[in-house]
């Protein structure tokens, strides 16, 4: 059986150290989850660090874990960032859940013209939690050791202006005229990745994006959802970082 992993404060842990999940985790581990004594689990600070030990003690108040061995997530010197347009129904979950499961290091929400999705300003709060706690239980799915950062939304205007950041800023749009990887990859440093809503960019974002430092990539040759361009786009990358 897989090991379950639980998310919880670590400092700076040891073998034969103790560690608590508590709070809403360790109720969820031991009543939801019905984690035993003695059952091996893992508990990861999600930025890094994690320990694999057995359960010394489970019920309502959580978990106490021994540590039998400290684990690591060093990360890599390319990092990623995918810029998601909001999109409807449960298009943007499958998104942040597949991102996530294959390593993403950031994902930003966007408003795009063509979004259907609005949030609102005095619902842009609840929004971000909600994303967060999809990106942060999907880490936990796929026994990842960091929580990708969700950041606040932006506008056109507003990522326009972040454009310039990265090494590299990927604009997917079917319209391209070259395949993701052309110019190769940076050995180091982040690379973004912009995925459109459902009726795609608009000609003036297009435009936005390209006089900013964006660059119009193809990575299929049809027209992918939202909820899968990004995955498909990031699993290209990682598979020619490691070419």
């Amino acid at each position: 059986m897989t090991e379950a992993l639980f998310l919880a404060d670590l400092d700076s842990p040891a073998v034969g150290d103790t560690v608590a999940v508590t709070g809403d985790e360790g109720r969820h581990a031991a009543i939801v989850r019905r984690i035993r004594r003695g059952e091996v689990v893992l508990v990861s600070d999600g930025i890094g660090t994690a320990v694999r030990g057995p359960v010394l003690s489970a019920d309502v108040n959580g978990l106490v874990v021994e540590v039998a061995e400290v684990l690591s997530d060093a990360g890599r010197p390319l990092r990623f960032t995918v810029v998601q347009a909001l999109a409807k129904g449960d298009r943007s979950e499958l998104a942040l859940e597949m991102l996530t499961e294959l390593g993403v290091d950031e994902i930003v929400p966007w408003q795009a013209s063509r979004s259907v999705v609005r949030w609102a300003p005095d619902r842009v709060e609840r929004a971000l939690a909600r994303w967060r706690n999809i990106v942060r239980e999907a880490t936990k799915q796929s026994r990842r050791f960091r929580v990708p950062r969700v950041s606040p939304p932006l506008t056109t205007a507003e990522l326009a202006l972040r454009i310039a950041e990265p090494v590299h800023t990927l604009v997917l749009h079917e319209g391209a005229t070259e395949w993701l990887g052309a110019d190769g990859l940076p050995a180091e440093g982040e690379i973004m990745i912009i995925v459109g809503p459902e009726g795609g960019l608009t000609p003036e974002e297009l435009a936005l994006f390209g006089e900013a430092g964006g660059r119009a990539r193809l990575i299929a040759d049809a027209v992918l959802r939202t909820s899968t361009a990004g995955v498909v786009a990031l699993a290209q990358l990682q598979a020619l970082t490691r070419a």
